[in-house]
């Protein structure tokens, strides 16, 4: 996938887990569209335009709403991924199948917003409910 820009200001996001956790780290200014499947948090659904299925879209959709990053999760939107990129849009691509995976993707779009304490306050959270 190709390199993200330093502190994204309008992320798409392709996948329900990444709308929720920029959400959750108080970075829901930076969402600029959502999965269709995308539910949590409610406010996500009612705010943020829809932009795609889970394994389908329309690229002008994410283009309309313009991204200077677009998340995915899961080698089923890896397609997806790939079709932004040769649109020329930077990507980034999740793969969490674990506990250690989950962490690693709050901390790492906590670093991407500049929300690296409320990451890691997060993380802690989520460890306590395991």
């Amino acid at each position: 996938m190709s390199t993200p820009t330093s502190h994204p200001q309008r992320i798409a996001c392709l996948s329900t887990e990444a709308v929720e956790v920029l959400y959750r780290l108080g970075a829901q200014d930076r969402v600029a569209g959502i999965s269709g499947y995308s539910v949590h948090p409610p406010q996500a659904r009612a705010e943020k335009p829809k932009i795609s299925g889970f394994s389908s879209m329309k690229l002008e959709r994410i283009q309309a709403v313009q991204p200077d990053l677009v998340i995915g999760f899961s080698d089923l939107q890896r397609p997806l991924l790939e079709e932004c990129e040769r649109a020329g849009l930077a990507t980034l691509w999740f793969d969490q199948r674990d506990l250690a995976g989950i962490h690693a993707m709050v901390r790492r779009l906590g670093s991407l917003v500049e929300r690296e304490a409320e990451a890691e306050a997060l993380s802690r959270q989520l460890q306590q409910t395991q």
